[in-house]
């Protein structure tokens, strides 16, 4: 298993992982023409654009299919429309990719809520597609905030093995899914010391309900106050937690980054801090200002995708 596709690439989440592990990148594609020059930035190349567009025929070969494909259809923070929005079907995208080309694995990932949008039935529906072109499926829910990244992000990564390679077998749940290593790194040890006055809220509807030496260093978010009426956007959490989820979407004084009580303030996050919470190194690029934290909240966690895929690999060697 050397080469790999990377769909619905974004700024490029799962190539920073597998590269990392010394695969090879045989194609990427992304319709976002902002996201496809921030790719280019970070790995020399511009992405395809419109998978639809693209036959089959024309894709690399290759051995693991990565897709991030579109959660704003089944996101809390998006219009959770579901099937009825036409960016579900760029399920069907994977599905015609991966019945022409057949590679070994699939790697997928997207929200949570898809597992429970219309009952459960879209996420049956991906098993029955990919059932029928040859592969079994798995699903796993994750949180990154249990895996050494400082920031809360639940979810779903979904693994499909073709049939004729492995057959299904119990274990193989056990082996897709990484195990927790719940490491101790809090927002206090990647936070700046000192940022500019533009990330400070200085309001004086601040309202702090608890303090920092009444707290103990937990591996989710510690809230510790509100701003105005403490909506989505308006909640101030300690830096003995982790961040909240990093979203392309949301309002509210703390939209994308959420509110932190820090040394110099009330603040929301940098961008090279967003990068830590996320797990992509510093020197990766991202569009800038408010596009940037629009790409790293819609970005997978490269670290993430790295586990799973080590078991995976693991397993597949194991017994072949």
């Amino acid at each position: 298993m050397r080469k790999f596709i990377d769909l619905f690439c974004g700024i490029g989440g799962f190539r920073v992982a597998l590269e990392n592990r010394g695969l090879e990148c045989v194609f990427s594609s992304d319709i976002d023409i902002f996201a496809q020059e921030a790719y280019k930035l970070n790995f020399g190349e511009k992405p395809s654009g419109n998978i639809i567009e693209i036959p089959s025929n024309k894709i690399p070969r290759h051995d693991i299919l990565c897709a991030g494909f579109p959660c704003q259809p089944f996101s809390i923070s998006g219009n959770r429309k579901g099937s009825s929005d036409p960016r579900s079907r760029l399920f069907y995208e994977v599905q015609r990719i991966a019945k022409y080309h057949k590679p070994y694995i699939l790697l997928l990932e997207n929200v949570k809520n898809i597992l429970t949008i219309e009952n459960g039935k879209f996420v049956q529906m991906m098993g029955e597609s990919l059932d029928k072109i040859g592969y079994n499926f798995y699903t796993h829910v994750l949180n990154a905030s249990h895996f050494g990244i400082p920031q809360s992000r639940e979810r779903a990564y979904f693994v499909a093995f073709r049939k004729d390679i492995k057959k299904e077998e119990k274990s193989f749940f056990n082996y897709c899914s990484p195990k927790e290593n719940r490491k101790q790194i809090f927002l206090k040890d990647i936070l700046e010391n000192e940022v500019d006055e533009k990330f400070i809220v200085k309001r004086k509807d601040v309202k702090i309900t608890k303090e920092e030496c009444d707290l103990s260093c937990q591996l989710k978010p510690v809230k510790v106050g509100t701003i105005n009426k403490g909506g989505q956007g308006e909640r101030i959490y300690s830096p003995k937690g982790h961040a909240i989820t990093q979203s392309s979407y949301g309002g509210g004084v703390g939209a994308k980054t959420g509110l932190y009580r820090t040394s110099q303030g009330i603040r929301r996050l940098t961008i090279n801090e967003c990068k830590k919470v996320m797990g992509f190194p510093a020197r990766h690029k991202v569009g800038p200002g408010l596009r940037g934290y629009q790409q790293l909240g819609n970005a997978v966690v490269p670290a993430m995708i790295g586990y799973i895929y080590d078991n995976v690999k693991r397993f597949y060697e194991k017994r072949k």
